[in-house]
């Protein structure tokens, strides 16, 4: 996904800044790291009080395999299904993002 595409997606939620990160993206407002693009897929930073929200959404949270086996939990969830054709439910999702970079003082991870 290029940059206008990106800045396009976050537009009801106002300016975005796009930083290069971990082979993708990282998306940031107001300073606060709120989304990132990896792997051809836009995530989203949620935390324990929006993550329900994403999981009741049939969002997916990124995971990756840790050095035992195990997975290991990252605070980012793929945009639900129904913010993808829809800017007002995009704005939606994109302030509950930032919201959680908010209550984790804006840590990426």
């Amino acid at each position: 996904m290029d940059d206008a595409a990106i800045e396009e997606m976050f537009e009801g939620l106002g300016p975005v800044a796009i930083r290069r990160m971990f082979g993708g993206k990282g998306i940031y407002h107001r300073g606060l790291i709120m989304a990132v693009y990896l792997h051809d897929e836009m995530m989203l930073k949620a935390d324990a009080v929006s993550g329900p929200d994403f999981a009741a959404a049939g969002a997916r949270q990124w995971s990756y395999e840790g050095k035992n086996g195990k997975p290991v939990l990252m605070p980012y969830w793929t945009i639900p299904d129904e913010a993808l054709d829809d800017p007002e439910i995009m704005a939606r999702w994109a302030r509950l993002a930032y919201e959680a970079a908010l209550r984790t003082g804006g840590k990426g991870g």
